[in-house]
């Protein structure tokens, strides 16, 4: 019998690769040689070492030694960004080597020149703080040093602190590039944040609008069927035409249930014209109340006032409440009248759903709440208000007041 390893057990974890070593903190590692860098390097020759071996000025030693050292002070810049760290070691190691040695390969005492600046700054550039740090003030140390040396063994040679004062603004100059290259990515990644984060709330608010339209939609209709199917079997044996009439409403309202119900649907696909994906209107409302009628419940449909040109989400809107405030009469309140009035003014869009029944919504409580809330969510989209509860005179109430100047700046 054998027993499955875990991943931990087969691989044992390595430990961490220490900082220096991160891929991640050695950047632009893969590039070859730069035009600027090649530029660079001999620009450095020419400028500093040349004049010395044409006989335009005097160095120290003999010139093919100083050829030699000027050719390997530049040439390690070619590979700078590729190897950093390498190009200052290297740089280092040469006016080291040319300082023991007691060879002036430039213009000016302790063989200053560009060259460890240039290495200097690409460290502080390229590399973590610390590391550059440490690497400039080994290097700037190896100098010194290497200047002392210099002095003891050749009297006759000037020194100075040139090299600490060359690698000091250059590793400043680097690691403030360095710095300003960093919070330019940390900008970039909190503005992609920003974008997912966006993305992610627009997802989850088209999801709950198209839950809520989803839930209207079967609600209705399921209760429309259960209605008349009930209508349905208590007529069917006396009243036989009855009968067929509401399983011809039964199957109107599955057709039209389901062609609902897919262009709701469809609105989560982006290969659907967008004529496939048309929403009901106000206008669609007197053909819902007539769907809704049955025999035990009239309801009279009402419009007043001058219809405007409202945006096409606050009109979904509006049907959808009457719809779901129609299947709450349907469903819960066993009235046998209902009102329905759309309320058309300059500042506001009224929508009133009434019945003399002797029931409600269920409660929240019950777990069937969602259509009161999907509602007031509807409502709050536009900056309205919703008044749900029972009524005075008997019965309940649904009034939607939404202000039409908010949904028209808004939407």
């Amino acid at each position: 019998m054998t027993t499955a390893l875990s991943a931990d057990q087969r691989e044992p974890h390595s430990p961490p690769a220490p900082r220096w070593r991160r891929p991640d903190l050695w950047p632009h590692r893969g590039e070859s040689v730069d035009a600027i860098d090649a530029l660079i390097a001999l620009a450095s020759f020419a400028v500093f070492t040349l004049p010395i071996l044409v006989g335009w000025t005097d160095g120290v030693g003999s010139k093919p030694a100083i050829a030699a050292f000027g050719v390997l002070a530049v040439a390690p810049l070619l590979v700078r960004r590729r190897w950093p760290m390498a190009t200052l070691v290297a740089v280092t190691v040469v006016i080291c080597l040319a300082s023991l040695c007691g060879v002036r390969f430039t213009l000016w005492v302790s063989n200053a020149g560009p060259a460890i600046a240039v290495a200097v700054f690409t460290v502080a550039d390229r590399l973590p703080r610390k590391v550059s740090l440490l690497a400039t003030v080994a290097a700037v140390l190896a100098t010194i040093v290497a200047a002392q040396f210099d002095m003891a063994w050749h009297p006759d040679q000037d020194q100075n602190m040139v090299q600490l004062v060359a690698a000091a603004p250059a590793w400043l100059l680097g690691y403030l590039l360095q710095t300003r290259r960093g919070y330019g990515r940390q900008l970039e990644a909190e503005a992609r944040g920003q974008v997912i984060e966006r993305e992610r709330r627009v997802r989850a608010e088209e999801r709950l609008r198209v839950s809520r339209d989803v839930h209207d939609v079967l609600s209705h209709t399921l209760s429309m069927i259960a209605v008349r199917s009930g209508v349905a079997r208590l007529v069917a044996d006396e009243q036989p035409d009855e009968a067929k009439r509401a399983l011809a409403a039964i199957e109107t309202a599955s057709r039209e249930g389901l062609g609902e119900l897919r262009r709701v649907l469809n609105q989560l696909r982006d290969d659907v014209p967008q004529q496939d994906q048309s929403e009901p209107t106000l206008e669609a409302v007197a053909q819902l109340v007539a769907e809704t009628r049955h025999p035990g419940l009239a309801i009279d449909y009402r419009a007043s006032g001058p219809v405007a040109a409202y945006p096409a989400l606050l009109e979904t809107s509006a049907y959808r409440i009457v719809q779901e405030a129609l299947t709450n009469i349907v469903k819960h309140s066993h009235a046998s009248h209902g009102w329905v009035e759309v309320r058309h003014a300059a500042e506001e869009l009224t929508i009133s759903v009434y019945d003399d029944g002797r029931g409600g919504p269920a409660s929240p409580d019950a777990g069937q709440g969602l259509g009161l809330l999907g509602m007031r969510e509807r409502v709050s989209l536009f900056g309205g208000t919703l008044e749900a509860g029972p009524r005075a005179e008997g019965g309940f109430g649904v009034v939607a007041r939404i202000p039409i100047d908010r949904a028209a700046d808004d939407h």
